[in-house]
């Protein structure tokens, strides 16, 4: 019984895809993230290669966890049994920071507790929770309570400026890993996943979705500037986005809200969202 630790995408893929894609709401992250570098190249997500492992009672057995990490951001874990999680951090503390850097880890709430408790203990670090998120499966899609003015349209090379700027607004008030945006915008725009509600010819609002991946599409970031909040855009453009993807054959339509944002849980159940699970993302903090 162990993990199996790679620096291949395409050994990834070939070992864990089918496990991954067999649950593909609880692995939304590491599917689309593994399709990005598939597409984009291993340099993504930043210059320091990505990690990747998964974990097999024996070698050819069926894959029973996972994890993909690309720094700076910190290993995302698979759905996955608590105990796997915790011989997973046990596994990376041993490997070292040769292998990689861990400053954090992200994924389900039981995994995640696991895999923390198990490296402070390794490590004589210590932990602290960043975010507390609910991940949304959508049920039957409805219309917002109180539709605002306006429709919705796909974003186009011509949105790209505001696309870019209203992204790295939104990594700054979720306080996230700073990605980049430009680069973010361009793969959305490339695949006809950005989506702009408009109001009396302006955009109001954005919200992005993933490629249709095992059936699977995930909506995110959503974002409205401050002052055009309160208006119904948001729910708005999640419900077209939303709508999108079925239309394109996703069976799944997810999507993640921050626990401390009492709106943002509110207003996607009431167009149809329910929640999944919740998860954690954990950061280490050398005492």
């Amino acid at each position: 019984m162990t993990w199996t630790l790679s620096t291949s995408l395409d050994d990834f893929r070939r070992h864990a895809g089918d496990f991954l894609a067999a649950h593909p709401a609880e692995n939304t992250v590491l599917l689309t993230v593994a399709h990005r570098l598939a597409g984009s190249g291993l340099d993504t997500f930043g210059e320091q290669p990505p990690v990747f492992g998964w974990w097999q009672a024996a070698p050819g057995g069926p894959v029973e966890g996972a994890f993909l990490q690309t720094p700076p951001f910190a290993p995302r874990l698979s759905a996955m049994p608590p105990a796997r999680a915790a011989e997973l951090a046990v596994r990376l503390a041993e490997a070292g920071p040769g292998f990689t850097e861990v400053a954090g880890v992200g994924g389900g709430a039981e995994p995640v507790r696991a895999f923390a408790e198990a490296w402070t203990a390794a490590t004589g670090t210590a932990q602290s929770v960043r975010v507390e998120e609910r991940l949304y499966r959508l049920g039957r899609l409805t219309d917002p309570p109180r539709p605002p003015a306006g429709r919705p349209r796909l974003a186009g090379p011509a949105d790209r400026e505001l696309a870019i700027r209203w992204y790295e607004e939104f990594m700054s008030e979720v306080d996230v890993t700073p990605s980049d945006a430009a680069q973010a915008v361009d793969d959305k725009l490339a695949s006809g996943g950005l989506h702009l509600w408009e109001d009396a010819g302006a955009p109001v609002a954005l919200a992005g979705t993933s490629p249709v991946l095992a059936g699977m599409s995930r909506i995110g970031p959503v974002y409205t500037p401050a002052d055009r909040r309160g208006r119904g855009y948001a729910s708005a453009v999640t419900a077209a986005a939303s709508a999108h993807v079925l239309g394109l054959g996703a069976e799944e339509v997810l999507l993640y809200t921050d626990l401390a944002n009492p709106t943002s849980n509110s207003i996607y159940q009431q167009i149809g969202y329910r929640p999944v699970e919740d998860c954690l993302v954990v950061d280490f903090l050398t005492p």
